[in-house]
């Protein structure tokens, strides 16, 4: 079943599908650029597309058949940036003063990647001015919070069902990122990147059943570098009370040509992939209640 608005579509399993503790969310991947947000914007249809992660969305298309379900952002990451803390805004982008709440040491808002961006990719300025504190209320009221509480929601429906709710939060990095930050010499480019901030938001146990089945698809996939999850697998991510969540970073270049922002023959091939991973974690004999006996067991939930 599909519920969609101008804030995110929202896929569920059809009532006579067996449900499973598995969200999926993509809060980058949404193209829907208003018209408004294109005139204050200094850069042209393609540039301002820089930070978007696309077509992430449709690599997870179908899970709901899997009983799992998908939560997609409809507005563009440029817009409003979804994976960030409710606070994380810089003075520099407003021409009037914040509020002491938003005026934060957020290193990523300071950064120019706040929860309304002023960059782009490359560190390429959205806006030729400053905007009015109000319009960032605006965005976080209209778009931010109906998002979240939908989010939020639908993990404690989950735990409520099943005593453990599994969040899967997926991103697409330049093939770029995943060049340069790899360290390791003479090694083969990444192709996936699992975040679990260092195993603080995700039980080892699950994520080691998504990288090895990731691995024996064939991918090359590490943990943590570069990217170790954003707001959404920090703030949602409590192991110990049966909330799990991981972040997959997915290389743009395996799935799709970056200059011209089309998809090219890998993506069918990594969308299978992505469904077979859904339908793995959904096939674990009893995945629900064995993170729960080893979170009431005291075990560690850190990787």
């Amino acid at each position: 079943m599909e519920a969609e608005n101008q804030v995110f579509d929202f896929v569920e399993p059809a009532p006579e599908t067996p449900a499973q503790p598995l969200l999926i969310t993509s809060p980058h991947s949404g193209a829907h650029y208003p018209e408004d947000f294109l005139t204050a914007s200094r850069l042209d249809a393609h540039a301002i597309r820089q930070s978007e992660d696309m077509f992430v969305a449709d690599l997870f298309a179908g899970i709901e058949t899997l009983g799992a379900s998908l939560l997609a952002a409809r507005l563009p990451r440029a817009y409003l940036d979804l994976n960030r803390a409710p606070f994380e805004l810089e003075q520099e982008l407003f021409e009037d003063d914040l509020p002491s709440q938003f005026n934060s040491k957020s290193l990523r808002a300071r950064a120019g990647l706040g929860i309304v961006p002023r960059l782009v990719a490359e560190n390429t300025p959205i806006y030729s001015g400053k905007l009015a504190f109000a319009e960032a209320e605006h965005r976080i009221a209209k778009f931010y919070t109906p998002f979240h509480t939908a989010l939020a929601h639908k993990l404690d429906e989950l735990h409520g069902l099943f005593g453990t709710a599994i969040l899967v939060d997926a991103h697409s990095m330049p093939s770029q990122a995943a060049r340069q930050n790899d360290a390791r010499p003479k090694q083969p480019q990444i192709d996936i990147v699992l975040g679990t901030r260092h195993g603080r938001a995700c039980h080892g146990v699950l994520t080691e059943l998504v990288e090895g089945f990731l691995k024996d698809a064939g991918l090359s996939v590490t943990r943590n570098q570069p990217y170790a999850g954003g707001y959404i697998t920090e703030h949602y991510g409590r192991p110990e009370t049966g909330r799990h969540a991981i972040q997959i970073e997915i290389n743009r270049a395996i799935y799709m040509d970056e200059r011209s922002y089309q998809r090219h023959a890998g993506f069918d091939e990594l969308a299978t992939i992505m469904h077979r991973l859904i339908g793995h974690l959904a096939a674990v004999p009893d995945l629900a209640a064995q993170l729960a006996s080893d979170r009431s067991q005291g075990k560690s939930a850190a990787e």
